[in-house]
């Protein structure tokens, strides 16, 4: 490698960083890094676009942040709050909800089978029956590779659990187990979409999941509105403006998305309104994608979950339908597990084939997963040793989420400029906030949108972390944000009484 010394002169302010008279060295393998940053592949302006394109709000720049906040309070910083509460996202064993006792039992001796024997006295029987018979069925344990489509026993137990809940026959071939419903929703939204042109109607509120796997796949989403003064009823005259409009435009509209319970909205669909919505789906000759991940998660009396899948069998309906379910919400709440499954319905045999080659290609999902879900669609049955307690911890939860739910609600219409319709379902609640101009103004000299500004301010005041409404989209003119309430019943208060004084005092001091 050889050497150049030059003699420079230094500007007037010393903008080359060097004294005059002073000598600066430059070597042959600098130009040869700047050769080599020309052929970096690896650059914002050379990747693929729909990456760029694709926003995931509510693990985004807000979350981001309050990571920065973790770490200056684990530094020992003074900051105005002595923790981060992650509201942002549907993720309860963070927030320290406790995991089903039979369902981590079977798990641990499924992954050291040796537990059995050597600490027998720590199982009931059941626990250990359940997990050996897993065993049978599955030779290898969680450290092999099980079938693409699933294990075959786990698929029957789903499809036992569909029949019995829908009162129709479901059938195991038609089950395709996956990492939690995102891997099945991105495989469906893969085969789905051909072109740009293809578009696939979504909610507006929506769950940041579709507009960024419809993005990543190059397709077009195309929002329908959920009325708010309705509490966030679908509306068939809604739908059909947003389907007209877009086939106006040339879109090829598809499918539909239905969220149901809502997310982020917390609504849920009453069956004549499902109905509507299945004739919909016929008349237009749109595939209808069903994420019924919050199924168990209703809280008022008038609330009670009812499959698309027993709605589209009792109509006789002929729309193709895909159905998704998931053990990372529920009372179950093992996000990390990632286990979850797709109901194929309707849908051409070749086109199955199709699906399958999909999930071929990623071999299977882990196996982990797969056992949870199995214990999600057949729990300990009456009679069994672990019946007992499975039923009062279900019951628990169930009790403290409806009335953690029902508090927030009332508690958040009490606060000034803000109002939330009752939450039917899910573990969110989706308040409308009416910011004054002045924080609006404050807002665009920040670059955020103003729910953003309202949102990054609540975290930099108090330590929670929300997700403003721009990151699922909303109607024009209003703004939102999500929170869950899933911080246990011994912080809510406190996680309440924070938030009441952090808008009283944002909002005195943006009001005119």
């Amino acid at each position: 490698m050889s050497t150049t010394v030059v003699q420079t002169q230094a500007t007037p302010n010393g903008a080359n960083g060097t004294k005059p008279g002073e000598t600066e060295t430059h070597c042959d393998h600098a130009d040869s890094a700047h050769e080599s940053s020309k052929k970096k592949q690896l650059l914002p302006h050379t990747i693929n676009p729909r990456v760029m394109e694709a926003q995931y709000a509510v693990r985004g720049a807000l979350v981001l942040r309050a990571m920065q906040h973790q770490r200056a309070l684990d530094s020992g910083e003074k900051m105005p709050f002595d923790e981060i509460i992650y509201c942002n996202i549907g993720n309860p064993h963070q927030l320290r909800q406790k995991p089903i006792t039979y369902f981590r039992q079977v798990l641990s001796i499924v992954d050291y089978p040796e537990l059995a024997t050597l600490a027998p006295s720590a199982y009931p029987p059941d626990a250990v029956a359940r997990a050996l018979k897993f065993l049978d069925n599955c030779p290898g344990g969680t450290g092999a590779y099980s079938e693409s489509q699933g294990i075959s026993c786990i698929r029957q137990h789903v499809a036992d659990f569909i029949s019995k809940r829908d009162g129709v026959k479901a059938s195991a071939d038609d089950i395709f187990l996956s990492d939690g419903a995102s891997q099945g929703v991105s495989i469906a939204m893969q085969i789905l979409i051909r072109d740009s042109m293809d578009g696939v109607m979504i909610p507006i509120p929506q769950y940041p999941l579709y507009t960024a796997t419809i993005s990543l796949c190059g397709g077009r989403a195309v929002g329908y509105y959920l009325n708010e003064e309705a509490n966030w009823t679908m509306e068939i005259a809604e739908l059909r403006r947003s389907i007209r409009e877009a086939r106006q435009e040339g879109v090829r509209v598809r499918a539909m998305v239905v969220i149901n319970p809502g997310n982020p909205t917390g609504q849920c669909l009453g069956i004549e309104n499902m109905r509507e919505v299945v004739r919909f789906c016929e008349e237009e000759g749109l595939l209808l994608i069903a994420d019924e991940v919050y199924q168990v998660n209703t809280y008022g009396e008038d609330c009670n979950f009812v499959s698309f899948r027993r709605v589209v069998t009792e109509l006789n309906s002929p729309i193709e339908l895909l159905s998704y379910h998931s053990v990372s919400k529920g009372f179950v709440g093992e996000c990390g597990r990632r286990g979850g499954y797709m109901e194929l319905h309707n849908i051409h045999p070749e086109v199955f084939e199709q699906v399958y080659k999909m999930f071929s290609i990623g071999l299977c999902c882990n196996v982990s997963g797969q056992v949870m879900v199995d214990l999600m669609v057949k729990p300990p049955a009456e009679g069994e040793p672990s019946y007992e307690l499975y039923e009062q911890e279900i019951a628990a939860l169930r009790g403290s989420m409806t009335r953690r739910s029902k508090k927030l609600s009332a508690a958040l219409n009490t606060m000034r400029n803000v109002s939330c319709t009752p939450i039917q379902g899910a573990m969110y609640a989706f308040p409308t906030i009416r910011l004054p101009a002045k924080a609006h103004a404050a807002a665009a000299q920040a670059g955020m949108a103003p729910d953003t500004f309202y949102c990054v301010s609540l975290l930099d005041a108090t330590g929670i972390c929300v997700v403003p409404g721009s990151g699922f989209r909303q109607k024009k003119g209003t703004w939102h944000f999500r929170t869950t309430f899933l911080p246990g019943e011994d912080k809510m208060d406190m996680v309440i009484d924070k938030l009441r004084r952090f808008n009283d005092t944002f909002m005195s001091t943006y009001e005119d």
